[in-house]
């Protein structure tokens, strides 16, 4: 459990301060997690192509995070197992955090508490399909454009890779498909 201290940056009053606590996700926590991405993502998300991964194949729970203040869930990150060709790799999201909470740096938290847990179970590589301006920060960069599909469209710009290990994104190429191997 990591618990860093959350301000708005407006205010003066120490009464504004907010404790975070980011937890393992628990399989108690599932219910309330699909109401946030029903609120942050709406009916929509079924259509995207990560979804149609996540369909698939269940999400490493012990590589997924809560984010909550006090006991209330604001936010919430999940890593699949999945390959792309014969490479193993882990695909981050989704990452939603509730939107008035928003700008506190909680996404990011949850972020790198992610790929902290993966690189500390031996994962060399994090996909995801995302902004880079927004993403970079936190390491990802680009996939050279064509090296990797989805399942379903996806903007070639918007797939990013994050090497745990160094060189680990070197040569990628091939579908994005769920890892079974791993996930059993």
């Amino acid at each position: 459990m990591w618990t860093p201290t959350l301000s708005n940056a407006n205010s003066r009053s120490s009464m504004t301060d907010l404790s975070l606590t980011i937890s393992t996700e628990s399989v108690n926590d599932a219910q309330a997690i699909e109401r946030l991405h029903e609120r942050t993502f709406g009916p929509g998300r079924y259509v995207l192509s990560a979804y149609r991964l996540r369909e698939q194949i269940e999400h490493i729970l012990d590589l997924s995070f809560t984010a909550r203040i006090g006991t209330l869930l604001v936010g919430s990150v999940r890593l699949l197992p999945i390959c792309i060709g014969d490479t193993p790799a882990l695909l981050l999201g989704p990452l939603t955090v509730e939107p008035p909470f928003r700008g506190r740096g909680i996404a990011k938290a949850l972020i790198e508490r992610a790929l902290k847990g993966a690189k500390a179970k031996g994962h060399r590589l994090v996909v995801l399909v995302g902004d880079e301006p927004y993403y970079g920060r936190a390491g990802f960069k680009q996939i050279p454009k064509g090296a990797v599909s989805m399942p379903g469209p996806v903007d070639p710009a918007r797939l990013l890779a994050c090497e745990l290990q160094s060189g680990a994104a070197d040569g990628i190429k091939g579908a994005i498909r769920p890892d079974w191997a791993t996930a059993s």
